[in-house]
């Protein structure tokens, strides 16, 4: 897969781990993004930037889920 596909990928898949937060993507290029989670009131919850080797693959997906979730918690 391209990186662009891996990345529309990601993104989705962030899309519905945080929902009913809006996931917001910024500033992606040369494979990497930044994407902040925004509550209904425009605040932001967290946000990260990602690498290929963050995203490309289930498990290190998933581990970024879990770590934003528990900076949230915090």
């Amino acid at each position: 897969m391209k990186h662009s596909t891996h990345t529309q990928a990601a993104i989705r898949t962030l899309s519905q781990a945080f929902a009913p937060l809006n996931c917001l993507i910024l500033a992606s290029r040369k494979g990497s993004f930044s994407f902040t989670l925004v509550d209904e009131h425009g605040i932001a919850q967290h946000s990260e930037r990602l690498y290929p080797d963050q995203y490309t693959g289930a498990e290190p997906l998933q581990a970024v889920i879990d770590r934003a979730r528990q900076s949230m918690v915090a």
